[in-house]
């Protein structure tokens, strides 16, 4: 070490032997330890580097240090790099010293400096997608997280929990992307200016109707709310239900993109009275039935970029995962001061899955055969996923994982929501509701406006079509950093379709996949129009 250079409070700097500088972080008691080799710190980054798998394209680095590490994982691979340190001003003296030039000109390159958790999966789930980047791995400068080792935890436990939320989310993309996009660009074409929404904007009370066993217990109840004009919002399964039992509700809403949605509605002819809030990626069939479809958008990026630049759609929470809590979204939605809850038993209650009249039993029974029982079908059918231990000896209900996961993210959103929620007495999970609306609360419903696009469906979709072709061509180096707003905003609309491309097609490299979801998408949309 040929020279050294004292920094104001966080860093010391001194020469290795191969003559880099090398930062030296201090700690309380102003003990030097050096954030790199005092031998070669570029051959000890080198070699960190190459551990790196090939399929891994997005690296997150825990600690800049002197950018060693940095610069071999942005010249050996072909990842996207994000540093994560903390300490603004300790970061102030590193730039004071070292030349990090050739980090920051590369698009590759991102720099997080003191972020929250909320900044963290922000940045992750805006620049990570499994399809395009693989594999995301993890790496920590130890001499820097060592020194602040909460800081660097905290970082670790909002990377591994925003991982999560993407690879379930990734895991349901790869089971229906082709069918989502496939499902909205149908409803695009057929779509009319007769489905403008004409749900209301303000109402006093509704009820939300679910198709859990306790709904049949539950029916009179509803019928006298029904009979004193409360809103009633009913999920597409417990819509036989109700019809049987003489309660017409005033809205039907549909979420399920798979064509066996259609059995919850075989039979019914006299309901265009009913409004069928539909997802635009609902299948095309379903707004063809005999009520007022109403189209809504969830959080499809195709869904989000038509209503923002064609159909104004009113906005529809999905993130639940069932219908019921769809329902729970749609109802703060028009702005619902008084909620209640029939049907919301998110258990089995006595081996019973669904209400009495839903579509289970008539669809088994028409599968049956001698090898395959209705009472077999209905055996499986509650026994496909394993049941959560009791919580007491005398409990009558049961749940699974699916279960209990659904109902706690519905008493998330039920506590978030400004409305006094009540559940009817059933015999159900207990839902527990923590109520937050006070006597001097306004709601505001979130309806669209009602402006739209002047073009019709075909004339949209065939602009829609050039504009995925006009895309860039797909090279080696990272495509999302090389468009421009207006195209980033038309390929992420794809991305749903790519994971389902890129998971029956698990050796296409990113340029492949992207080349062939845009070949997909542009034939699929020529052959609709």
């Amino acid at each position: 070490m040929c020279s050294r250079y004292d920094s104001a409070n966080h860093y010391t700097f001194s020469r290795a032997q191969s003559g880099e500088m090398v930062p030296a972080i201090l700690n309380s008691v102003h003990e030097k330890k050096p954030l790199h080799s005092m031998v070669n710190p570029q051959r000890e980054a080198q070699r960190l580097a190459s551990s790196i798998p090939d399929s891994t394209l997005l690296v997150v680095l825990l600690g800049l240090g002197g950018g060693f590490t940095a610069e071999a994982i942005l010249s050996q691979t072909q990842a996207q790099l994000v540093v994560i340190d903390y300490n603004k001003e300790g970061i102030k003296e590193l730039f004071s010293v070292i030349d990090y030039s050739r980090l920051v000109n590369n698009k590759r390159f991102s720099l997080l400096i003191d972020p929250d958790a909320d900044e963290i999966k922000c940045f992750l789930l805006q620049n990570y997608n499994p399809s395009l980047c693989g594999g995301i791995k993890t790496i920590p400068l130890r001499a820097r997280t060592e020194a602040e080792p909460l800081l660097f935890e905290n970082a670790v436990r909002a990377i591994q929990e925003t991982v999560d939320i993407i690879s379930s989310d990734y895991s349901v993309q790869v089971h229906f992307g082709r069918r989502w996009f496939s499902n909205i660009i149908r409803n695009i074409k057929d779509f009319e200016p007769s489905m403008e929404n004409k749900l209301p904007c303000s109402i006093t009370g509704a009820a939300i109707a679910a198709a859990g066993p306790s709904l049949n217990q539950q029916m009179p109840f509803l019928s006298e709310l029904k009979s004193k004009q409360v809103f009633i919002i009913s999920c597409d399964t417990a819509l036989p239900v109700l019809l049987q039992n003489g309660i017409e509700p005033d809205t039907v809403v549909s979420i399920d993109c798979q064509h066996i949605s259609y059995h919850h509605f075989f039979g019914y002819s006299n309901i265009k009275n009913i409004y069928l809030a539909l997802d635009i990626a609902s299948p095309p069939l379903l707004s063809r039935l005999p009520f007022h479809p109403v189209f809504f958008s969830s959080s499809h990026p195709l869904a989000q970029y038509i209503s923002a630049v064609w159909q104004p759609l009113f906005q529809i929470d999905t993130s639940g995962g069932n219908v019921t809590y769809a329902c729970l979204s749609l109802a703060e939605t028009i702005g619902a001061k008084n909620i209640t809850l029939f049907g919301a038993d998110f258990a089995y209650i006595r081996s019973g899955t669904y209400a009495k009249g839903t579509y289970v039993n008539p669809y088994f029974d028409k599968k049956q055969n001698r090898f395959l029982s209705l009472e077999a079908q209905s055996s499986a059918f509650l026994y496909r996923s394993e049941f959560l231990p009791k919580t007491s000896q005398d409990q009558s209900y049961r749940e699974t994982s699916s279960l209990r996961f659904y109902r706690e993210k519905f008493e998330k959103k039920a506590a978030e929501t400004d409305a006094h929620i009540t559940c009817a007495k059933g015999e159900g999970a207990p839902v527990k509701i923590q109520n937050r609306l006070t006597d001097n609360a306004i709601r505001n419903a979130s309806l669209p406006k009602t402006k739209r696009n002047s073009i019709t469906g075909s004339e949209f979709l065939d602009q829609y079509r050039k504009n995925i072709a006009a895309l860039p061509e797909a090279g080696e180096d990272d495509y999302l950093h090389k468009l421009d707003k207006n195209e980033r905003e038309i390929f992420t609309t794809l991305l749903p379709t790519a994971a389902f491309i890129k998971y029956r097609n698990p050796s296409f490299k990113a340029n492949d996949l992207i080349e062939e979801t845009k070949r997909y998408c542009v034939e699929l949309i020529r052959k609709v129009i």
